[in-house]
């Protein structure tokens, strides 16, 4: 990826306690205003299988979200609709004051993908 002027990227996967580690160092303790987690785990084919590892992403953003957002912060998730898919909801209702879905115009009308947006910590 080209660098962008005043940003630092790295590259990693969120699961792996180093990367996060890494990330974490980064931030050197400041809370961040904004979580943005366009996370999605390599497509199987196997629906169930799939949906499992999209969920569990998404849990780990909003864990993410916990411990790093500022209270007046916002955090959006891609999320796919399916298993686990209201568990979820009800897990960013308990963490914020507003959760809101959007699908993006962008995003095919079959597609069960969306994105949460949580504002302002409950």
């Amino acid at each position: 990826m080209p660098g962008i002027h005043g940003v630092e990227f790295f590259q990693g996967d969120f699961r792996d306690a180093a990367i996060l580690a890494q990330l974490e160092e980064k931030l050197a303790g400041d809370p961040v205003g904004l979580v943005l987690s366009d996370m999605a785990p390599n497509m199987s084919g196997i629906p169930v299988s799939d949906q499992a590892r999209m969920m569990h992403l998404a849990e780990l953003g909003l864990e993410f979200s916990e411990n790093w957002l500022k209270p007046d912060g916002a955090f959006l998730v891609k999320v796919f609709q399916g298993y686990g898919y209201e568990d979820f909801v009800a897990q960013m209702r308990k963490v914020f004051k507003v959760v809101a879905t959007r699908k993006p115009d962008a995003s095919r009308d079959r597609s069960s993908e969306l994105y949460l947006l949580g504002k302002v910590r409950a």
